[in-house]
């Protein structure tokens, strides 16, 4: 009725549910950003260890070339970042992260839960392909895409690199198996804490990721400056 007064009471439309919904979840994605943030990091963090760890399993009586850390530990600088251990480690473990992470919530989307290997062993064992050749794929397109030490063979190096991408990914396998190892060994507490959950599996992979996948064992694999530090020929 035109003299009708317009009501007092609030109504919920289906576009004003719309909204609201829309609200919330913006509010809660807000709210989660700073906790992915930490974990992110502290994976990260995590996969750099790793890194720096696995050379010492890969070439335990070799020297190693960090770049500019070198000089550092009274070693030969050639490159201060490109084509050293240290790109590698940074690189990597920055790739890994944000594929382990990634991969982790399309799972968790598809699964509707938490991805766990004891009550998904199967979609975790394909996490742990997919996240490790996903990320190493990616450091390796960044690194045959912007090392100059790469200038004129740019495609061949990305080729090359997913390749050896593929082969070592595929000997991971066996990681999510790692802490189960750990608890028949030292027990649950042990397996449940970073060094026995996360750092070991991350440690072990490493080596057998590079190691098979590059063939970057004891006197293999190693850079110019590497190969002049331990006193061998090219």
């Amino acid at each position: 009725h035109p003299l009708r007064y317009p009501s007092t009471k609030s109504e919920t439309t289906p576009r004003k549910r719309t909204e609201h919904h829309q609200l919330n979840a913006t509010m809660s994605a807000t709210a989660a950003a700073p906790s992915l943030a930490k974990a992110v990091g502290a994976t990260f963090g995590t996969y750099c260890i790793a890194d720096f760890l696995s050379n010492f399993l890969q070439h335990p009586t070799q020297k190693m070339d960090y770049g500019y850390f070198n000089s550092f530990l009274g070693r030969e600088v050639g490159e201060d970042f490109w084509g050293t251990r240290t790109q590698h480690i940074v690189g990597v473990a920055g790739c890994l992260a944000l594929t382990d992470h990634t991969s982790q919530a399309l799972f968790q989307k598809v699964l509707k839960k938490e991805l766990c290997f004891a009550k998904s062993p199967a979609a975790f064992v394909a996490h742990t392909f997919l996240f490790i050749f996903s990320g190493v794929t990616l450091y390796v397109a960044g690194d045959a895409a912007f090392n100059p030490n790469h200038e004129g063979k740019r495609l061949e190096e990305f080729k090359e690199g997913t390749y050896c991408s593929y082969v070592g990914s595929n000997t991971a396998w066996f990681e999510p198996y790692v802490p189960l190892a750990v608890a028949k060994v030292a027990g649950p507490a042990a397996a449940g804490t970073w060094l026995g959950s996360s750092l070991l599996p991350a440690t072990l992979a490493y080596t057998t990721v590079k190691g098979v996948g590059w063939n970057d064992w004891g006197n293999s694999g190693l850079n110019d400056i590497e190969l002049k530090l331990n006193g061998l020929k090219k």
